[in-house]
């Protein structure tokens, strides 16, 4: 080998490890966080038609105002389905009990520093009362949407395909037949 190749056999690993230890300072942490909420039903015992979904709208930096299913992180005891519950009480004033599971959205985003892996775990729920309120400092404003609008409503895609996957599992809910109102052999 010449001098000449060793020479820039040597400036080419220089820079390999200039590079590998500049990346090295700039590495982020990387944390992970989990969360729930739920798209919260109104109506689920009347017309399919008069369906409702309470949503949450937060205004970004831009100053548009986004609309998304209420979530938030699981506290340490409780089981997505509590945090599910208890996050659409606090974003949304309304109380909710668990139907089924939607299934879960991962997604990364960077913050203060840190790069944030989060997953959200998410379950259709069904009303059980309260009142539209958007006293939580992370929402600008709360309402009940038609299910036909959701769609159009959402901000993110990935709410948009839970959406309709609510739609589907409502759609399969049909009330079980009064099994006393059919009349049995021995009944005379």
């Amino acid at each position: 080998m010449s001098a000449a190749e060793r020479a820039n056999r040597s400036r080419r690993n220089a820079r390999r490890r200039r590079t590998v230890n500049k990346s090295d300072r700039h590495r982020m942490k990387t944390v992970r966080e989990t969360s729930a909420g739920g798209l919260v039903i109104n109506g689920l015992d009347g017309p399919k038609n008069k369906l409702c979904a309470a949503l949450i709208g937060r205004t970004d930096r831009r100053g548009r105002l986004l609309w998304s299913l209420p979530k938030g992180h699981i506290e340490k005891g409780e089981t997505a389905e509590q945090t599910a519950m208890r996050e659409v009480e606090e974003e949304t004033g309304i109380r909710g009990t668990v139907l089924a599971s939607l299934g879960s959205i991962d997604y990364w985003f960077v913050t203060e520093g840190r790069r944030v892996h989060k997953t959200v775990h998410h379950y259709l729920m069904k009303c059980l009362g309260g009142e539209l309120s958007d006293e939580d400092v992370e929402v600008t404003e709360v309402a009940w949407v038609p299910l036909a609008e959701l769609k159009s409503r959402l901000a993110y895609a990935d709410e948009r395909k839970l959406a309709e996957i609510a739609g589907d599992l409502i759609s399969q809910m049909t009330p079980a037949p009064d099994l006393n109102l059919q009349q049995r052999p021995d009944a005379g």
